[in-house]
């Protein structure tokens, strides 16, 4: 019996890989890693330079990505059809060998693996490394701490009503706004109504190549990238009371 092992790559920068990870990923003959139609991936330029030479790569092509909303009957059963076939795939791949799957970030954050961990039990062995979150590399690209003392960080996805995203902003110290990319307008307007776009960054590609980090007060109207995050940095509320 062999292994599936799901390797955290970290927020992009190859360097900001784990060691268990890295060696993992040097010795695989079977690697899978998520990618959109006619795109490398990802998760695949992350390890560039790193395979072997024989290895065998299963590209797992989403059906669909931007092309219907996430939440049309149409879009949640392409992708449940989706991953229920790389799963079947990557168990049976799982009965003989070990089987690499490649995920950016940490898979337990919000990774599209997770589809397949569930899927997955109970019919193959599964083993998950950790990654470093994308946040945190973007967090350090500002090079400010993202929360001090007593502060609340709260995680919110730019899919979210405008009116939730509002309310949730003013209830909090830290932010970290994900899934940014089309919402960008949305997410800036949702800022400006809770009085905090003056505080927010925008880290566009955070430790990969191309990398942005900018005032979101000072972006202009346009799309950004998928690699997208937004962040308010907290006040250290406890360490305010305490001075």
């Amino acid at each position: 019996m062999g292994r599936i092992i799901c390797c955290g790559l970290g927020p992009g920068d190859p360097d900001l890989m784990s060691v268990r990870a890295d060696r993992e990923i040097r010795a695989a003959r079977h690697v899978a890693y998520f990618r959109k139609k006619g795109r490398p991936g990802q998760a695949r330029r992350i390890v560039e330079g790193m395979l072997a030479e024989d290895v065998s790569e299963y590209p797992m092509e989403y059906p669909v990505t931007t092309e219907i909303a996430f939440d049309s009957p149409d879009y949640v059963r392409l992708l449940a059809d989706f991953y229920d076939a790389w799963a079947e795939r990557l168990a049976r791949l799982a009965e003989t060998t070990d089987v690499v799957v490649l995920c950016e970030g940490d898979p337990y954050f919000y990774g599209s693996f997770m589809h397949l961990h569930a899927r997955l039990q109970g019919r193959a062995e599964v083993e998950v490394i950790a990654g470093i979150p994308g946040m945190a590399g973007c967090w350090n690209a500002v090079g400010q701490p993202i929360a001090l003392g007593d502060d609340v960080m709260t995680v919110l996805m730019g899919t979210l009503s405008e009116d939730e995203l509002t309310r949730r902003a003013g209830n909090s110290d830290a932010l970290v706004i994900m899934k940014t990319g089309r919402n960008l307008h949305k997410v800036r307007r949702a800022l400006a109504a809770a009085g905090r776009l003056a505080e927010a960054w925008l880290i566009e590609r955070g430790t990969m190549p191309g990398q942005r980090v900018m005032r979101l007060s000072d972006v202009e109207e346009r799309d950004c990238p998928y690699f997208a995050i937004v962040l308010v940095h907290g006040r250290g509320r406890a360490m305010e009371t305490a001075e």
